[in-house]
């Protein structure tokens, strides 16, 4: 059974920082693309970020050099580092990865940028 859970989530102002965790188990973790999406109130899901197995990572255009995607293997863990965040930042956000064509999704943990 394959489980992602987020940890890490909470109020920030803005300009500042926060580290997303996402704990995985029930797969190979080390062959597996990781993504992190969020969703914001009343907007579509997006992707944030992806790394892939080999630790090649891309971001979405609104990341701009603010956020970095990385994983720790032996852990079957994967972090988002968030800095310079922004009100529109807000959003829940979520891990994600597929296994044999299935998605997988966290529960998500919210992030709110505000003052």
């Amino acid at each position: 059974q394959v489980r992602l859970v987020e940890s890490g989530g909470g109020l920030v102002q803005p300009g500042g920082s926060l580290r997303l965790s996402c704990a995985a188990s029930g797969i190979n973790f080390k062959i597996h693309t990781m993504d992190w999406y969020r969703q914001a109130a009343g907007k579509e899901r997006e992707l944030v970020a992806t790394i892939n197995s080999s630790g090649s990572s891309s971001y979405g255009d609104f990341v701009k050099g603010r956020f970095t995607i990385s994983r720790n293997n032996p852990w079957n863990r994967v972090f988002l580092q968030m800095n310079s965040l922004k009100p529109e930042d807000t959003a829940i956000y979520y891990c994600h990865t597929t296994r044999q064509s299935i998605s997988y999704w966290g529960q998500g943990t919210q992030v709110t940028v505000s003052s």
